[in-house]
């Protein structure tokens, strides 16, 4: 019988088992050199003068926006289309998330719709490099310009990822998550990215109970860090990131070519940028045969995982509602019922991609 295909599926080898165990053999465990090195090694692959590494991806986003000392009750514009942490993060800060639209062909944010949104009152936006793939940085980055608004990249489904050749999080300030199910991991983990030096400082000392380094506490901190141990296994994951996202990509690749039923759209891929297939999401199409829920019992009973992501826009989570933080995204409203992922990940074997792209064309409603 054919073993189960998660829809994700970690890649963990000897090198991150043995960085594992020289870590806890020196008992140094906790944030110190082994951390500091891999915020070097990041830095230098995104092409940024610095990296600050905390405890997850989340935290990356609450601490770019709490850095950037933004007046509270104040208003960040965010896709409503994306992970709920890209807006609680607004509202941890006591700032207002305001919702833009996505485009429906490459579901990112949509330059037209953020311009749309911006009032008097909006100081930042956040962009979201969804499932892999670059938001339109160059429109993006224009209206932040124009009306003075700072850039916050969530590239937390984005690490190598590249717009017009340059890696996402060169842009802005660009936060990034280690989970599990990401191109790369350190089981848990976060990267902000930056070339504010001044920003970086606040970061550093944000991370640490605002501790100078001799119980000299300046401002108000948290206890954010990362691990020796997480940045033990996010050195060697780095060296092989490009090998990762080089066999997403072939996945991917693969599965547009090879997945032939009416009613069922292959993503779509921006001209310009590098793809790096975080995840592999379907468009179920007025025209399928069957529902989403029916397509995706079907590949439960075929050993084939797969996932939505995400079932709702932001603003209609019941927490939302209750809070009064309204949206009108239509495409986001129609995204969010049609999308469908399937497995991507750089553990596939030939013989499951192709058994996923044949149980998909034999599939009759």
């Amino acid at each position: 019988m054919r073993d189960f295909i998660p829809i994700a599926r970690p890649v963990i080898g000897a090198e991150e088992m043995a960085a594992v165990g020289d870590v806890l053999a020196s008992g140094m465990l906790v944030q110190g050199e082994v951390v500091r090195k891999f915020e070097e090694e990041f830095s230098r692959y995104i092409g940024v003068k610095e990296s600050v590494a905390v405890s997850n991806g989340t935290v990356s986003l609450d601490m770019a926006l709490r850095a950037l000392d933004l007046p509270r009750g104040d208003e960040v514009i965010c896709p409503a289309f994306t992970f709920i942490a890209t807006a609680n993060s607004i509202l941890y800060q006591d700032l207002r998330p305001k919702f833009a639209d996505v485009d429906p062909s490459t579901f990112n944010l949509d330059p037209e719709s953020l311009a749309e949104a911006i009032t008097p009152n909006t100081r930042a936006v956040v962009g979201v490099h969804l499932y892999g793939q670059p938001f339109d940085v160059k429109a993006v980055r224009q209206i932040c310009e124009d009306h003075n608004l700072a850039l916050i990249e969530d590239c937390a489904q984005a690490h190598g990822a590249e717009y017009d050749g340059q890696k996402v999080g060169s842009f802005g300030i660009g936060c990034f998550s280690f989970y599990p199910t990401k191109n790369m991991t350190t089981g848990e983990g976060g990267m902000i990215t930056l070339e504010d030096e001044g920003l970086v400082s606040r970061l550093r000392l944000m991370r640490n109970h605002g501790d100078t380094g001799k119980y000299n506490h300046v401002v108000l901190g948290y206890n954010y860090r990362m691990t020796n141990l997480q940045a033990a296994i996010g050195l060697p994951q780095l060296k092989r990131l490009d090998e990762f996202n080089r066999r997403r990509i072939e996945n991917a690749e693969y599965l547009n070519r090879n997945i032939k039923i009416e009613g069922l759209s292959t993503p779509f891929r921006q001209p310009k940028v590098k793809h790096v297939y975080n995840q592999y999401v379907l468009r179920v199409e007025e025209n399928f045969p069957a529902s989403r829920e029916q397509l995706m019992n079907y590949l439960q009973s075929k050993g084939i995982g797969s996932a939505i992501h995400y079932p709702k826009p932001i603003y209609q989570q019941p927490l939302y509602q209750e809070l009064g933080l309204e949206g009108h995204c239509p495409a986001s409203e129609d995204v969010s019922s049609r999308v469908l992922s399937l497995p991507v990940h750089p553990s596939l074997s030939q013989s499951e991609l192709e058994y996923i792209a044949e149980t998909l064309n034999r599939f009759e409603g």
